[in-house]
């Protein structure tokens, strides 16, 4: 797991600017660590200047207590280190100063330019007190070997602190990168997630509505013809026993029509995934959805090959149909008839078939005059009915309306770039037409 950059925060409990305790309390333990170097290092100091005991050991005190601010104002540490520098004391400052000051986050030209005044400083004491211990017999050095050990000496002081702080610096702001730049992919993934997810539950609502829409001109056709037949085997059956035994075997061949339909509708949904259910996953959906698709077309188009949806050569057998349970239906072709793509011509025949099956709904008896044209470049279609009679034989039949038909047709034209208009006419009928793009 990363550490985000809220959760860093969040993680800060330390006082003041510490970020945590545990760097407060390394801080305070230096500086009472530095106080009491520079306290110490304070009482030669006053002796040497002839100041008081106190006023040195005070003054070493209050130097060495600066080191509590090294992580928030570290040039203020590094001045002070070299101010106490001649003094002879802060040792444990100036090192430790200079590691803060390399760590942060100041330009390097700052950070090279204390570093060089405090090198200097340390360089320039050193070769005095060891120039001083020379005149004194006190050492036995000679002037190559006191300018030689003051460089040493103050190379050996300061460039250690100055180059682990440099690297611990840098180390740090990569570490402040590479966790931005996690916490921006975590952003864009859960992003991406959110936009999948909303994608998929898009895509989950589309295959319902398709399978939706297929489900019921497969199977909503072939019912309402039952029904139909049905009324009129009721209505015939003591008068004329021969047709209602041709309606009877009428309305027994649509309903094992219709099971084997909905059969294979139902086994294709089922075997979308095992184990999981449809509307669980959006890609298994969409597969299902197309095979679901693909089997209802393959029930309703009794003409078609396997793979196959009906197409436009099966509207007159659809027509048949109508005009089997009673319709009165004139079907005119205007144009050269040819093959369209598959799903041009599967849209346009579901189009005549639910515009037939609204007809047995909701206006049974009224004549019916189907049209259908090849253009250039498009197919138009349209199922128009007159006013239906006052007593229509579909009267008694009772046929529920789910008010889905004319919002599915529209969909599948609007879905090819066609146009789809519907409603009343003058006459008191009813007009639906359609123009689809032939490719």
């Amino acid at each position: 797991m990363t550490t985000t950059g809220e959760e860093l925060v969040t993680a800060r409990g330390g006082p003041w600017w510490w970020e945590r305790r545990r760097g407060a309390v390394l801080d305070v333990g230096l500086a009472l660590v530095s106080a009491l170097e520079c306290g110490v290092e304070g009482v030669p100091f006053a002796w040497a200047a002839g100041i008081p005991v106190a006023v040195g050991v005070v003054f070493g005190l209050l130097a060495g207590s600066v080191l509590l601010v090294r992580r928030r104002w570290p040039i203020a540490v590094v001045l002070v280190a070299i101010a106490v520098t001649p003094a002879s004391m802060g040792f444990l400052l100036g090192i430790v100063g200079l590691y803060s000051l390399a760590a942060s986050d100041l330009p390097r030209r700052i950070i090279g330019l204390l570093a060089g005044m405090q090198t200097v400083g340390v360089l320039i004491v050193m070769f005095v007190r060891l120039r001083q211990g020379v005149e004194r017999d006190e050492l036995e050095f000679g002037d190559w070997l006191v300018s030689f050990a003051s460089i040493t000496t103050a190379l050996g002081v300061t460039a250690p602190p100055l180059l682990l702080g440099l690297y611990v610096g840098a180390r740090r702001r990569l570490m402040e990168s590479l966790r931005e730049r996690a916490d921006s992919l975590e952003r864009e993934l859960q992003l991406l997630a959110e936009r999948a997810e909303e994608r998929a539950e898009w895509a989950r609502g589309e295959e319902r509505t398709r399978i939706a829409r297929e489900m019921h001109d497969v199977v909503a056709h072939r019912v309402s013809l039952m029904v139909v037949h049905a009324a009129a085997l009721q209505a015939v059956a003591r008068k004329d026993p021969e047709k209602a035994v041709r309606n009877a075997a009428l309305v027994g061949d649509m309903g094992r029509q219709a099971l084997t339909e909905l059969r294979e509708m139902l086994g294709v949904l089922r075997s979308g995934g095992a184990g999981r259910r449809v509307e669980r996953a959006s890609v298994p959906l969409a597969a299902v959805g197309v095979a679901a698709a693909a089997a209802a077309s393959r029930a309703v188009g009794g003409a078609a090959g396997p793979g196959e949806g009906p197409c436009l050569a099966e509207i007159e057998e659809l027509v048949g149909q109508s005009a089997a349970a009673g319709m009165v239906v004139d079907l005119s072709v205007a144009g050269e008839s040819r093959a369209c793509a598959p799903e041009v011509e599967s849209t346009a025949y579901r189009v005549v078939q639910e515009a037939l099956t609204n007809v047995h709904k909701h206006a049974a008896g009224a004549k019916t005059y189907v049209r259908l044209a090849y253009r250039v470049s498009e197919i138009a279609m349209q199922v128009e009915n007159d006013a239906p009679p006052e007593a229509g034989a579909g009267a008694s039949a009772g046929l529920p309306s789910g008010g889905n038909g004319l919002v599915g047709m529209k969909e599948r034209v609007s879905a090819l770039g066609g146009v789809f208009v519907s409603g009343p006419t003058d006459a008191g009928g009813f007009r639906v037409s359609a123009v689809i793009p032939a490719s």
